[in-house]
């Protein structure tokens, strides 16, 4: 959550910020009217508080010099004192509660390199990749046969069963065959040992309480978008962020110990709630995927080359890969609740004939870290928020799309990227189905 003491402190800084993503200066007057009737409160509970033990010590007093009379008045007035005293107690409580409310939906103040816009259609387009760009080769075009879509070539070759994961589970969990879930799993392998041993390999569970996922900002304000499961008071975690940005929740670390680095893969859960009206076919949106994500905890100093690294190993990736794609800078608008700044990946898959978001790397400032209390102890001695950046390295249903219709060959087979080879037991050919 954003910083409440800079809020009291700059108002105007933080609502000048803020009004970038659209934040009403209504909005924070509500939260810095709440946030001094709570400290106002505050001091009444605590004056309350301080007279009561004052009175204490009076009737203790009293009472060694035999005086029953003014100790019995005295604990009179105490217990009248101490009923107002809980009395404010329980209503700073209540008003506690609903200031975090409020602060909990108040989005992260954006990056001032990050671009103005009011949604998706204003991000900043950076740069493009595709091979052979740096020796002057022109963006490559698509013959027919790498024009047809993914869930069709998926189905020809056997190795993506959509109706049966649909039979199994409902529409947008697909099911891969064969070779199509071996390529699956090589993918995840080929990045996380692409990211050792500057990235611990963690294995999350797939499961988060409550309270770890409000720690990146994915609850409240998204939780129709999350699978939850009532009765154990868990969620299915839509990423490996969430469980990642907890891992040292609550905890002070040591400043020579950062930037902490770790990558993991995890199944990521996504209810989709706003896919109506969106093309959902075949693995352009899905409930179940699999991602390997990139974390790290630093100082503030340290953010910017961490981002930056994580962007640089998910656009390595994609160039070994071969794969064409472009880095976004998402304007105001289009930032999640929680970054500061992101860039997103976006691969051309020619089959659908679109760029397809295959990362989104976001520095978060200390916003997330404010929610889980990760602090760091400074040289000084005094204790500070860490910072933290993430991003997918990657996201690899897409990537199974783009890669099947980029390197379809025109007998219908798929001759995939050398570098999978080492994953794939040295075959990187899905032949059809009559070869």
């Amino acid at each position: 959550m954003i910083d409440l003491a800079q809020l009291r402190r700059e108002p105007e800084v933080v609502k000048a910020a803020l009004a970038r993503r659209g934040v009403t200066s209504a909005t924070l007057d509500a939260v810095i009217e709440l946030d001094v009737q709570h400290r106002q409160l505050l001091q009444e509970a605590e004056g309350l508080r301080a007279q009561v033990k004052d009175l204490s010590r009076q009737v203790g007093e009293a009472r060694r010099q035999k005086d029953d009379a003014a100790a019995s008045a005295l604990a009179e007035t105490s217990r009248t004192l101490g009923d107002q005293e809980r009395e404010a107690s329980a209503a700073l409580d209540e008003l506690a509660a609903t200031l975090r409310e409020q602060l909990l939906f108040v989005p992260n103040l954006p990056a001032p390199e990050a671009p103005d816009g009011a949604d998706e259609h204003d991000n900043v387009e950076l740069r493009r990749w595709w091979v052979g760009m740096d020796e002057g080769a022109a963006q490559p075009t698509y013959e027919a046969h790498q024009r047809v879509a993914h869930w069709d070539i998926g189905t020809d070759l056997g190795i993506l069963d959509l109706e049966t994961g649909a039979k199994l589970a409902g529409s947008m969990f697909p099911l891969y065959r064969g070779f199509g879930a071996r390529l699956i799993r090589a993918l995840g392998f080929f990045a996380l040992d692409r990211h050792l041993p500057e990235y611990e390999e963690i294995r999350p569970p797939s499961f988060a309480l409550t309270e770890t996922m409000m720690s990146t900002g994915h609850l409240p304000k998204s939780a129709d978008d999350m699978y939850e499961i009532g009765r154990d008071g868990l969620w299915a975690i839509p990423t490996a962020e969430v469980p990642l940005t907890s891992m040292h929740r609550g905890e002070i670390l040591a400043e020579d110990q950062l930037p902490i680095r770790m990558t993991a893969q995890t199944a990521c859960f996504r209810r989709e709630a706003g896919a109506a009206g969106r093309d959902t076919r075949g693995l352009l949106r899905l409930h179940e995927f699999d991602k390997v994500e990139l974390f790290a905890y630093c100082t503030p100093e340290q953010a910017l080359e961490a981002h930056a690294d994580i962007l640089r190993r998910a656009e390595g990736l994609l160039q070994a890969l071969g794969l064409t794609y472009r880095v976004l800078d998402l304007c105001t608008g289009d930032l999640g609740t929680s970054a500061a700044r992101t860039f997103d990946l976006e691969v051309f898959s020619p089959g659908v004939d679109r760029w397809l978001e295959v990362s989104s790397v976001s520095w978060f400032r200390d916003f997330q870290a404010r929610r889980a209390n990760v602090r760091y102890r400074t040289s000084d001695g005094s204790t500070a928020l860490v910072h933290t950046v993430n991003g997918s390295a990657l996201a690899w249903a897409r990537i199974w799309a783009a890669l099947v219709e980029t390197y379809r060959q025109v007998d219908g087979s798929v001759e995939l990227p050398a570098v999978l080879a080492p994953y794939l037991g040295g075959q990187t050919r899905i032949p059809t189905r009559s070869s």
